[in-house]
């Protein structure tokens, strides 16, 4: 989990996750939406976000693909889903209670 946290601190990473989540890119492509950084600096983010499990990689030839992992984020997300699952059950069940508070006054 911590590569994970590590990996994704980084704005220009987050970014290039949001880039490949839905389809396949090439390394060049990824790069050239970072015109302010070096191709060998992107390659160094692809490495680190691969190394956290987040990226997939493809080889063809000498090209290298890469799309986003969602099963890399798992463990991170199970660990927020515990916080989250219980506030957000908490909060059902207080609008259901008002809920039937609401009915229960429109019947008289």
């Amino acid at each position: 989990m911590q590569a994970v946290l590590e990996a994704v601190v980084e704005p220009r990473r987050r970014e290039i996750l949001r880039l490949v989540r839905e389809h396949e890119m090439l390394a060049g492509s990824i790069a050239a939406h970072f015109p302010d950084v070096s191709r060998p600096t992107v390659s160094q983010h692809l490495r680190v976000l691969r190394d956290a499990g987040l990226l997939h990689e493809r080889r063809d030839g000498t090209r290298r693909l890469y799309r986003t992992r969602p099963e890399g984020f798992a463990e991170v997300r199970a660990f927020f889903d515990e916080f989250w699952g219980d506030r957000l059950q908490a909060l059902k069940r207080e609008a259901e209670r008002e809920q039937r508070r609401r009915d229960a006054g429109q019947n008289r």
